[in-house]
């Protein structure tokens, strides 16, 4: 299975299937009391996000600095309410135009068709290097560690 898609929402969407309810934006998929976690975030770059207005301010902070591309998906692996999905995309840094070619796991849980938690593993020198390095990455996320 490798689907290819011009947005992390209609990944989502195919990913977790018809279960998923419909929403017009992103921030729609997540219930209020959404915990987004990033395990292998590196120092300076945040951790967790609970609650939706704080993971929508972290997307908002984060989607001028990262320029995505096709994203395609690989696998998916549902078992109940959760499903873990493989995939991965293409994108610069904005700033800087280095390459953000990343490709992730992630472990996705619903509950009453929203997504109410998100572990995000993937690789941080990635984003690290898209971004310009860790002294960068602090400054623009004020070096909170959650």
């Amino acid at each position: 299975m490798t689907d290819k898609f011009d947005t992390f929402s209609g990944l989502l969407r195919a990913a977790l299937g018809p279960g998923l309810v419909p929403a017009d934006d992103l921030p729609g998929m997540f219930t209020d009391d959404i915990v987004f976690e990033f395990p292998f975030a590196p120092e300076g770059l945040p951790t967790k996000f609970e609650g939706r207005d704080a993971l929508t301010g972290h997307l908002a902070k984060l989607g001028p600095l990262l320029s995505l591309g096709e994203m395609e998906l690989h696998a998916v692996y549902p078992s109940g309410d959760t499903v873990i999905a493989e995939f991965s995309c293409k994108g610069r840094g904005v700033q800087t135009g280095l390459p953000y070619d990343q490709i992730y796991v992630s472990v996705i849980t619903l509950r009453d068709g929203r997504i109410a938690r998100y572990r995000d593993y993937w690789n941080p020198l990635v984003v690290l290097a898209a971004l310009g390095g860790a002294d960068a990455a602090n400054a623009t996320f004020g070096g909170a560690g959650s």
